[in-house]
């Protein structure tokens, strides 16, 4: 009877619960069956939010098989990670790509549509593991600001079509929302001179090409990594399965990791150029694996470089 009244309540009202998140990765059937109890927020390019998904009939199978994904889950809203990111002051030097003041990040998220006391649950494009890094920045970020009902889902928007799920094409005009920060985490947060200091182990999220000094980015000033780094490369961070890319377990990860040279229970600082390929392997250290003393290193080499700190390279180039 009791729950007859709870149900003809909720009818009468309009509003549901909202959904206890299970972890910080969800499953598309856990996000089918509890779509209207929280936010979804897709991250990634402002017009994949209004594409259609892309098909092709395989020819030796028959099969329509998705080869590109577009539109969006019913209800979600959208950010663009590349606007979630800030020049700041440091000293004498201007560092880019850093997490955004208080003040900003609020601003933006707000202006998104995002609100307070309704748990998050970020969506990436899911075709490759920087797009599974654009996520897990966002939610490094938001861990930064206090906030603690967030999830990724795992395998992304890709995952989500090719699971037969639903998506729309409409465009969507955010309502100004309501989220507020609740302080700051800087536990999870490495300085130059926490990576200087050498109490943590340094894992270097990029390509094993540019750690060892074959290739940079424009704004890194100098080849190679970190003394004493160890390498966990995008490659390994997701594995696909059709064109989505999903997280593996902890004790898979256990084991890769392991084979790479890294404790993944030791203390940890991330890096990469910028903080966005190392937000994938801090969200697998600390929120998969469950290891509290993973920081992520903001500045990374771009930082790191400007203050003319110095690389190892396996390559030589010369006078630099």
């Amino acid at each position: 009877m009791r729950v007859r009244f709870v149900l003809a309540g909720l009818l009468i009202t309009g509003t549901v619960s909202a959904a206890e998140l299970p972890g910080p990765v969800v499953t598309v059937d856990w996000l089918a069956q509890n779509l209207d109890r929280v936010q979804v927020v897709q991250v990634h390019a402002p017009d994949l939010f209004t594409a259609q998904p892309q098909y092709k009939k395989d020819e030796k199978s028959g099969q329509t098989k998705l080869v590109d994904v577009g539109g969006h889950i019913p209800g979600a809203l959208f950010v663009n990670p590349k606007k979630m990111r800030t020049e700041r002051q440091i000293g004498d030097l201007k560092v880019k790509y850093l997490l955004p003041p208080a003040a900003e990040f609020t601003q933006f998220v707000q202006a998104n549509g995002i609100q307070a006391g309704k748990p998050i649950v970020l969506v990436p494009t899911g075709t490759s593991p920087a797009e599974f890094n654009d996520a897990a920045r966002l939610y490094w970020q938001f861990k930064y600001y206090g906030e603690k009902d967030i999830a990724i889902l795992d395998g992304g928007l890709a995952a989500w079509i090719q699971a037969g799920q639903k998506v729309e094409s409409t465009p969507v005009k955010a309502q100004p929302g309501n989220w507020q920060p609740q302080g700051e985490n800087p536990s999870i947060l490495a300085t130059s001179e926490d990576v200087a200091a050498g109490k943590a182990q340094l894992v270097d999220a990029r390509p094993i090409s540019m750690a060892f000094g074959y290739t940079k980015r424009d704004y890194v000033y100098d080849y190679g990594h970190i003394a004493g780094a160890k390498v966990f490369p995008p490659e390994l961070h997701t594995i696909q399965k059709g064109i989505a890319h999903h997280l593996l377990s902890a004790e898979t990860y256990t084991k890769v990791f392991q084979a790479m040279g890294i404790d993944p229970k030791a203390p940890s600082i991330t890096y990469c150029n910028s903080g966005h390929l190392s937000s994938g392997p801090w969200f697998i250290l600390h929120e998969v694996m469950g290891n509290p003393n993973v920081e992520l290193y903001d500045g990374s080499l771009h930082q790191w470089t400007l203050e003319k700190r110095p690389l190892v390279s396996l390559i030589p180039h010369g006078s630099r």
